[in-house]
């Protein structure tokens, strides 16, 4: 009896012939064109991605492109990836699904491309399948998007304030555990102590006002400083709809500490627990010697 992966083989064989597989000359962004399928317009490609982000731009999208991502990494914590693709505002030509042992799950419509959402799954739930649709004119038509691999979340506690990024397949807004919160110091993008000053409401998600009072680390310019002299910075970062946030009364109880991430250019909130907490956690972890990187808290 057939495995469902050798039946899904040679049922590709059967109905299309199959390019070869090739690399990008990166191994991190793949361009190509669906016309050198020619006249085969059931041809499938194979691409294989070995970069932590990169992008896939197809003009004239025909036939279907197979996209496999996969770190450049053996580690144990590369099953624990999620992928997460933002096609552009003008993709259009094709349907993208998850190919999973050959069986198809819609993951974006033509239709939906131009919303430019983002969109997550595990890195374990399989490939990218790409198909055109049929088009008489595909002379203005191109298939794009970004793509990022992300760490999935693990295990959550009580004791801090969670937005989430979009990329997270768990619940959102849950705590942060405080294994999580001490990692997320030593891993975010950006982490500072700061107050929230406003929140305000979009379409499917809230744009955080912060200001920030101590800035330990941020590798984008998330938070803009406000002088030498005022040695304040604020910026604005992104949370699910779903996360009940509000401005904080100031000092004291009001202040946070930041930490997130920055993905396509915008910068999601991650573990936030209160200061006061975190400075507990912090001192306690340090005592025991299980602090994984040092933070000037003074």
């Amino acid at each position: 009896m057939l495995t469902p992966t050798l039946a899904y083989l040679l049922s590709v064989l059967l109905l299309c012939r199959i390019a070869f597989s090739q690399y990008s000359s990166d191994q991190c962004s793949w361009k190509g064109s669906g016309l050198t399928h020619e006249g085969h317009t059931r041809d499938v490609e194979q691409v294989y991605l070995r970069c932590s982000q990169g992008s896939l731009d197809w003009l004239y999208p025909t036939g279907a492109v197979i996209v496999n991502l996969r770190p450049n990494t053996l580690s144990p914590a590369a099953a624990r990836l999620s992928v997460c693709i933002k096609p552009s505002r003008d993709s259009h030509g094709a349907n993208i699904y998850l190919d999973r042992a050959g069986k198809l799950r819609l993951l974006l419509r033509e239709q939906d491309q131009a919303q430019g959402k983002v969109t997550c799954f595990s890195i374990q739930e399989g490939s990218l399948f790409i198909e055109a649709i049929p088009h008489r004119d595909i002379s203005k038509r191109i298939t794009s998007f970004q793509y990022e691999l992300v760490t999935e979340r693990t295990g959550a506690g009580a004791g801090a304030l969670t937005g989430m990024e979009p990329q997270a397949l768990s619940a959102p807004c849950q705590p942060c555990s405080d294994a999580e919160v001490l990692l997320a110091v030593c891993t975010s993008d950006f982490v500072g102590r700061g107050t929230i000053q406003g929140v305000e409401q979009e379409a499917e998600q809230l744009s955080v006002t912060v200001a920030i009072s101590r800035l330990y680390r941020q590798k984008t310019q998330v938070f803009v400083s406000g002088g030498v002299r005022v040695r304040r910075w604020t910026g604005r970062v992104r949370m699910p709809r779903q996360c009940g946030v509000r401005p904080g009364p100031g000092k004291g109880d009001g202040d946070f500490l930041f930490t997130g991430s920055v993905r396509f250019g915008e910068a999601w909130m991650g573990c936030a627990p209160r200061y006061k907490d975190f400075l507990r956690l912090y001192q306690e972890a340090e005592q025991s010697g299980t602090n994984p990187c040092h933070v000037d808290t003074d």
